[in-house]
């Protein structure tokens, strides 16, 4: 492979992160384009890291907002620094506090206090806005980024519109714990991106968890496959095969039998059904 997407993989491999073809194209087209970028995937498949992978590969200044349910336009966009305000109402006299261009200048940018995508409006093509799991915050956030997703600026009332100097790089997350509107999804490129394969995981392993023997990462990249297989309420991502495979080195373990497995299991499997679900099961798991 060769050209620019191979060449973006090259740059990604050299900070650590392994992109398929699909998804360093997928990145390639945001980047040449300047659209926003939609990863679906399950947890802990590296839809996160592949954001700060490229804010480190293209140098920029790497802007994450965490979504949740309730998260509204002053905690992303701005909100007024109403102490530095009633500091300058106290030195104004009471003649100078009824002119109504004072009043404006209380709400100028000099009491602005940028929130993260202000911050990469303003900041343009210098950054990369990583919006995280946009399906964790409600219909009416979703809606409100409709305008910085088509045009790259947001609106303020009191100040009017800002606008995107030059493109940011915008990639949006979502672990599909509901569906996205289709105006959002118009908006943005899109990208599912899954488990990799068992040699492509192994890769992984070894290039996040150096200090790991090939051996033992190969026992754990298996092992967490059957967990996969299994009906658990959360599956292991590739963040867990790699927390498992350190987990296992650090407490001596050169191999992943079934005493290390069992010791070492709260690396992996997070959930009280699911750990009732595995126990019992742990030998095949391990392949013993």
């Amino acid at each position: 492979m060769s050209g620019p997407v191979a060449e973006l993989t090259d740059r990604l491999q050299g900070v650590g992160y392994l992109a398929d073809r699909g998804l360093a194209t997928a990145a390639h087209v945001a980047l040449s384009l300047g659209r926003p970028l939609l990863l679906e995937g399950e947890v802990g498949v590296g839809k996160t890291e592949i954001a700060k992978a490229l804010a480190t590969v293209l140098d920029r200044r790497l802007i994450r907002l965490q979504c949740y349910e309730g998260i509204d336009v002053h905690q992303a966009l701005y909100d007024w620094d109403y102490a530095r305000q009633l500091l300058q109402i106290r030195a104004l006299g009471a003649d100078e506090l009824r002119g109504e261009e004072t009043v404006a200048s209380l709400y100028s940018t000099d009491f602005l206090l940028e929130r993260p995508l202000l911050s990469a409006v303003r900041a343009g093509d210098a950054a990369v806005l990583l919006i995280d799991e946009i399906d964790r915050a409600d219909d009416e956030f979703e809606a409100f980024l409709l305008e910085l997703l088509s045009d790259l600026q947001v609106t303020i009332p009191e100040i009017g519109t800002v606008r995107a100097p030059s493109p940011p790089l915008v990639v949006l997350t979502s672990n599909r714990t509901r569906e996205l509107h289709d105006a959002l999804k118009r908006r943005c490129l899109y990208h599912w991106v899954g488990y990799p394969d068992a040699a492509r995981e192994l890769e992984i392993v070894l290039t996040r968890a150096p200090e790991v023997a090939e051996a033992l990462a190969a026992k754990v990249v298996a092992a967490v496959g059957r967990l996969r297989g299994l009906d658990l309420a959360k599956p292991p991502g590739v963040a867990e095969t790699i927390d498992w495979a350190r987990t296992v080195d650090v407490v001596g373990g050169t191999d992943l039998d079934v005493e290390i497995a069992g010791d070492t299991l709260g690396a992996v499997v997070k959930d009280r059904d699911d750990l009732d679900l595995v126990q019992p099961q742990l030998a095949r798991i391990v392949g013993g």
